[in-house]
């Protein structure tokens, strides 16, 4: 490690010592960054770990969507995220008045939005969930409900699958998962033989069929741990690996690459976060997560709605 990004990160580890600051990373951040992190974990983990915060700062290093919920739940800290560009396709798939429209052809639906959305679509939703408990959150309904479950597609199908269910799907994925393909996996299958298909739900419904395990990031994760497979073809964003690798060091883990140039699939936003961009953020405490008291009043209550049945 070059001195200077050493030095970078002795800072880090100072600033946020000194003022009262707690980083919150998500799986899919660069290895130097989960490192640095008080807190490493999905989208669920992250969000019950905000709800739980008691610091003057937080830092998300995650993507916007993900930084807005922190706020939502902790509303007294400055939220912070490295890089305001740090957006995420599948929350831009769904644009709120768009999503309003929508919501308006299906009155007696109830609205269950995965929490990789804006805080204006989870003020318009009834609960929130995330690939770790979406099949239970929908479960939690009965079975004549009607329900429009957005914004993800693949994640939308996955669900209605497993529990019987017909739900409305609004017509949203995520650019990283939806992009893998069959073929790819196919390829690896054949290099890998002895190599179990790790999925998660995110991806088309065609990958899901190959999948010897499909379940959330950190689900993937545990599963690697208390399997007794020593190869696992990986299908979700490279980020996964690290905390993969150091768990079980004795065991290979091939990433379904996005294209044929690498065997990588980035998430170019997560990546946008960088050890410098949080070094100057936390430094000048900006960029900054503002939304009104209105809507995170609003936002708020399919997230508490979540976090009560999770």
């Amino acid at each position: 490690m070059k001195k200077d990004h050493q030095k970078l990160i002795e800072e880090i580890k100072r600033l946020k010592q000194e003022k009262n600051a707690i980083l919150l990373a998500h799986y899919y951040q660069v290895p130097e960054i989960q490192d640095l992190a008080d807190v490493v974990g999905d989208s669920l983990g992250l969000s019950q770990q905000a709800a739980r915060v008691r610091a003057g700062i937080i830092v998300f290093a995650g993507v916007h969507f993900m930084a807005e919920t922190a706020k939502i739940l902790s509303p007294d800290s400055k939220v912070l995220l490295p890089d305001m560009k740090a957006g995420c396709s599948l929350a831009d798939s769904c644009p709120p008045q768009e999503f309003a429209a929508f919501k308006e052809k299906y009155p007696d639906h109830v609205v269950i939005s995965y929490i990789n959305c804006s805080a204006a679509i989870k003020a318009m939703s009834d609960v929130i969930c995330t690939s770790s408990n979406a099949v239970q959150i929908v479960n939690s309904f009965p079975e004549d409900q009607p329900i429009i479950f957005a914004p993800d597609k693949n994640l939308g199908g996955y669900v209605n699958q497993v529990t019987g269910r017909n739900m409305v799907l609004w017509n949203g994925t995520c650019e990283v998962h939806d992009i893998l393909s069959v073929e790819q996996i196919i390829r690896l299958k054949s290099e890998h033989p002895d190599a179990k298909l790790i999925a998660h739900p995110e991806c088309k419904a065609q990958i899901l069929a190959l999948a010897d395990f499909i379940g959330s990031t950190t689900a993937l994760l545990k599963f690697t741990i208390r399997d007794s497979s020593r190869k696992y073809i990986v299908a979700t964003e490279t980020g996964i690996l690290h905390p993969m690798k150091k768990a079980s060091p004795d065991k290979e883990f091939f990433v379904v690459p996005s294209d044929q140039t690498c065997a990588c699939n980035d998430c170019p936003y997560m990546k946008l976060n960088t050890v410098e961009k949080l070094y100057l953020c936390l430094k000048n405490e900006k960029p900054e997560i503002k939304l009104s008291g209105d809507l995170i009043l609003k936002a708020k209550k399919p997230i508490e709605r979540m976090l009560e049945l999770s």
